[in-house]
């Protein structure tokens, strides 16, 4: 092989908050990369994998985003779980050092800078089918949105109030918390107060603990309650008590129980190599940084070079026909991911899969081609 490796740079949480999700996308990007190593590289050309720490902290990611490009001179990077820290990579790895970006983790929507991907699911796919099935289920009409005081929060719950109401609900309250809020006693009164049915949860941790903790203390699921927590996946039932959660609703592309022979086999590989807590799942983003990497390097495949604005035409189409979940594609002019989307229920401390909802759309908005190609330079 060409001895001058491709690198890609990750940006993992690997400590802090949201360690139990970053050492995860790491340990599954390295196996990612190990794989294709071992079957002679990439253009034959060794794959690098960069990884970097950023804490769960958005001023030390982009510290480390700045690094991989201007050091490191990486060819793409990927990561970031907050969608804070998505900007702070951004604003060093886009904005300013021009190299492509992956994002792979659910968010709220709306990026579409034409040097970035996002491989995770958006409000389409996830609050926009997973409210309404809810609600005609349930009878469930009233809503509370406690919820963590950064963009992702923000934007998800205009997502999640227009589909109770075009549904017939009403949200009888919702709150910001900075992120390192552990009182959640006056909120937790005035849900129960309230007469709500669902707890549409945006807290993220280090607040999510203390909150589940005294809802359930609350007594809110004894009286019928239902939690609504789009990200939650098998990772927090390392974190929380399985009765705290027992019947919360999560809408993702893959749970561990699916009966899908790829994800079974990946999964399996996986806990061999790396046994532990930070399992392979979807709300960590393991499934999205797993559609990255491959369809990075399809596109690659396809460009015959690691030139940026050949790769970024590539990428614009690419599709991968086996994923955790089942196969996926770029949408073209979108910047985001098809993907089959599902959604399970917590029952005696696992994720059962209550509705399959097949592929869905993200319906972002379109890149027009003039936009995509002339302005990335």
């Amino acid at each position: 092989m060409d001895p001058k490796p491709i690198k890609i740079g990750l940006i993992a949480e690997l400590t802090g908050p949201l360690s139990f999700m970053g050492i995860a996308n790491a340990n599954l990007s390295t196996m990612l990369v190990d794989d294709i190593n071992a079957k002679g590289g990439l253009l034959g050309r060794p794959v690098e994998l960069v990884v970097e720490d950023g804490e769960t902290i958005d001023s030390v990611a982009k510290a480390k985003a700045a690094k991989l490009v201007d050091v490191d001179k990486v060819d793409v990077v990927v990561g970031g779980i907050y969608s804070s820290t998505r900007l702070a990579i951004k604003s060093e790895a886009v904005t300013r050092g021009r190299t492509l970006y992956i994002y792979t983790e659910q968010y709220e929507g709306q990026e579409n800078d034409p040097l970035i991907f996002c491989t995770g699911p958006v409000p389409a796919q996830q609050v926009e089918p997973l409210i309404p099935w809810l609600m005609k289920s349930t009878g469930a009409r009233k809503f509370y949105l406690p919820s963590a005081d950064y963009i992702w929060p923000h934007l998800l719950n205009k997502a999640a109030s227009r589909a109770v109401r075009a549904n017939g609900g009403e949200i009888v309250g919702e709150e910001y918390f900075p992120l390192d809020t552990v009182d959640f006693r006056r909120t937790v009164r005035q849900i129960m107060a309230s007469g709500t049915d669902v707890v549409f949860n945006t807290i993220v941790p280090p607040g999510l603990t203390p909150f589940l903790e005294e809802l359930h203390k609350a007594g809110f699921g004894k009286r019928g309650g239902r939690i609504v927590c789009t990200y939650f996946d098998e990772n927090f039932f390392n974190l929380v008590p399985s009765e705290q959660i027992e019947g919360l609703h999560s809408c993702l592309d893959y749970y561990q129980e699916l009966d899908e022979p790829f994800g079974r086999a990946l999964l399996r590989r996986y806990s061999e190599r790396f046994p532990g807590g930070a399992t392979l799942t979807a709300g960590s983003g393991c499934t999205g940084h797993y559609r990255a990497i491959k369809m990075w390097e399809a596109a690659v495949k396809e460009a015959g070079s690691v030139e940026r604005d050949t790769v970024i035409r590539a990428l614009d189409h690419v599709r991968i026909s086996e994923g955790p979940g089942g196969p996926a594609e770029m949408v073209p002019g979108q910047h985001h991911v098809r993907m089959n989307m599902y959604i399970a229920e917590a029952q005696n401390g696992r994720f059962r899969v209550v509705k399959n909802l097949g592929p869905i759309d993200p319906n972002e908005s379109m890149l027009t081609d003039g936009f995509r190609l002339s302005n990335v330079g």
